[in-house]
């Protein structure tokens, strides 16, 4: 049977707080959500009818998919609005500007500009336009701007700004164009592309810009903590437990994919060792059309002895022309340095924010050993959507080897736990003791665990193993292939059916009976999910249950939902609820956005995924306790469970 609605949540992902849809027509769109219980997806409608009233509150579909976002974080972010308020109003002075918003938000931008006209005394002379293709978003826009009497000042559209044409919603081309459709690595939510084609067909020659210029900057770093974020194989080499996921020779089969990933890297701070200073990598300024691809070879000095692990990389916005105000995601060291040359924000305060992170980009394999004062050679380059970088060697070519078909790219996340000792003792230990005095049995993999496909396989060689890998699936089993000799198993053993649970048949078991049924639990593609939304292995034994045998083992038996009170008062002021923001009423956006503080406990923000680690500030205020179990030894059905939390003295709400 299908799991009831109220299991349907959201998996939102993507590197920017912007989701893409499909538009059908103009007042509906189409969004994407997962069943994290089965992972299936589904096309949710949506119409722009709904919730147009200012005060009426928005579906609670739409505020599932706008909670999940960083808009909220953005909003919170005190030294990023004053900056764009300051470039604003210096960038729109003549009386009679033709503004442009691309990708308008709740509209903060827009109403700055108007604001700004209006003081130069151009109401009824220029224009301010926005564009926001997202259409609950653009939902709640017109909300915001019906709540500060911006509606008649600010025209909005419904659509990506490709779909915009001058003399059909636009009078004529912008001589100002303001946006903010920036990621952690700065190229991610499509700044190119979207920069070219208004200078092509939106924009008129040389037009003003907020921001001006964007530069991004990167440092080489040694780190034994994102070392083990990359670098499977040395620590396969040290657990020595016979399993190898990355044999001799295939060192790099499985590593984290060659792309910034965006992680906050203050928490760090103490493992990391710079290995260099500072380096400009490349420069976009807006106000011309970029191009879509560049080269840059950076000659770099290192400061020290050590290994080259990474290269954490952020941007810095000059948002003027006159080079006043500027906006930096760089990390606190690099801020509270006294490097010259090196920008900083307009009153040198920043406070911590989640919506832009810094971005690690992982040296592949051990890494670049070198020496102080040694001159290394690094190749950047750039594409639509992406900055990538190769450290050359003398003769100038890239360390970086060719990957093959059979290589895997994972999480830095599951990197570093296919390497944990502990881990995989764990697992080690658990599965030996499950085929402990068994005959020849029938065991199914049921998630995309490599791990777990190749150690039962290598234990035991006279079982059949079936890997469902859902999402691996041909690359699951070019994979095995690759590694079953060094792993001392046969691909005749075992069969990669590259189908999720439902899909399984008694003809795929050739009539027999499933007499081991493991998982990790992992599925490719559901990261970030929250704890009980995790229970898609408890779903899968589910639908695999008349294919159990009698005296079917089942690993893991059973989840536990934990949970431990917190002070986490960076991750909250970034989540709190919204009132006055550079003096404009952002009441209305509180509970769409899914904010937390001074709401009705009604609209109190929702729970979302986070890793406490890249919380900011965290301080432990109880112990953990055990909160709900989930048997997975019986089919899945509802759960129920409360416990009373005991909070220390010191407690102090942020």
């Amino acid at each position: 049977a299908p799991p009831p609605p109220a299991a349907l949540h959201l998996l939102l992902r993507g590197r920017g707080r912007r989701m893409a849809f499909s538009a059908a027509a103009p007042s509906r769109a189409f969004q994407l959500r997962l069943n994290p219980l089965t992972g299936d997806s589904e096309w949710l409608v949506v119409d722009e009818a709904e919730g147009e009233d200012v005060g009426a509150a928005p579906p609670q579909t739409q505020r599932q998919l706008l909670a999940a976002t960083s808009y909220l974080d953005m909003l919170n972010d005190a030294a990023r609005n004053r900056a764009y308020r300051r470039a604003i109003d210096a960038a729109v002075s003549d009386p009679s500007a033709r503004v442009l918003d691309i990708g308008a938000g709740t509209g903060l931008l827009s109403m700055m500009s108007a604001r700004a006209l209006e003081a130069v005394g151009g109401e009824g002379r220029g224009s301010v336009s926005a564009c926001e293709s997202y259409l609950p978003m653009g939902k709640l826009t017109r909300r915001v701007l019906r709540a500060n009497g911006m509606e008649n000042k600010v025209k909005l559209f419904h659509k990506r700004s490709d779909e915009l044409e001058v003399g059909v919603e636009l009078d004529s081309p912008a001589d100002v164009l303001v946006s903010e459709i920036l990621d952690s690595e700065l190229l991610g939510e499509g700044l190119i592309p979207t920069l070219q084609q208004a200078h092509d067909s939106l924009l008129v020659k040389n037009p003003k810009t907020v921001p001006y210029r964007a530069t991004t900057y990167g440092q080489l770093v040694e780190s034994p903590f994102l070392w083990k974020m990359h670098d499977l194989h040395s620590n396969e080499a040290n657990a020595a437990d016979g399993v190898w996921l990355t044999p001799d020779g295939m060192e790099n089969i499985v590593s984290v994919k060659l792309q910034q990933h965006a992680m906050q890297c203050d928490p760090l701070e103490d493992e990391i060792r710079l290995l260099s200073e500072p380096f400009k990598v490349f420069e976009f300024d807006f106000s011309e059309r970029p191009e879509s691809q560049r080269e840059n070879k950076i000659t770099i000095k290192t400061t020290g002895d050590g290994c080259v692990h990474a290269i954490i990389s952020w941007w810095v916005l000059q948002l003027d022309s006159a080079g006043s105000i500027f906006y930096s995601t760089a990390p606190k060291w690099v801020r509270q340095s006294s490097i010259k040359d090196l920008p900083r924000c307009a009153d040198d305060t920043k406070d911590w924010c989640d919506h832009w992170k810094h971005c690690v980009w992982f040296t592949q394999g051990r890494g670049a050993p070198v020496m102080k004062d040694q001159t290394l050679s690094l190749r950047a380059s750039h594409n639509l959507t992406s900055i990538s970088y190769q450290l050359l060697n003398p003769n100038d070519e890239a360390c970086n080897g060719n990957l093959k078909a059979d290589h895997l790219t994972l999480l830095p996340e599951r990197i570093a736990l296919y390497g944990d000792i502990y881990w995989r003792s764990a697992l080690i230990t658990a599965i030996k003791n499950a085929l402990s005095d068994r005959s020849p049995q029938t065991c199914i993999v049921a998630d995309d665990s490599i791990f777990l496909a190749l150690l039962v396989s290598s234990l035991s060689p006279s079982s059949k193993v079936i890997a469902m890998f859902p999402g691996l699936r041909d690359k699951g089993a070019t994979y095995l292939q690759a590694v079953a000799k060094a792993n001392n198993f046969s691909m005749d053993q075992i069969q990669v059916i590259g189908k999720r649970a439902a899909s399984l048949s008694t003809d795929d078991l050739e009539h027999k009976k499933i007499n081991l049924l493991v998982g990790e639990p992992f599925y490719c593609g559901s990261e970030g999910m929250l704890p009980w939304q995790n229970l898609r292995f408890w779903n899968a034994r589910t639908l695999f249950h008349s294919m159990l045998s009698e005296d079917a083992l089942i690993m893991p038996c059973k989840g536990v939902l934990k949970l431990c009170a917190m002070s986490l008062p960076d991750l909250w002021k970034s989540r709190r609820s919204l009132k006055d923001v550079e003096g404009f009423d952002h009441l209305v956006v509180n509970e769409t956005l899914g904010a937390c503080g001074d709401l009705p406990g009604e609209q109190q923000g929702p729970c979302l995924p986070y890793y406490v680690w890249q919380c900011g500030y965290t301080k432990k205020l109880s112990k953990v306790y055990s909160v709900m179990d989930f048997n997975f030894s019986e089919p899945i059905h509802s759960c129920f469970g409360k416990t009373k939390v005991s909070v220390g003295s010191d407690f102090v709400l942020p």
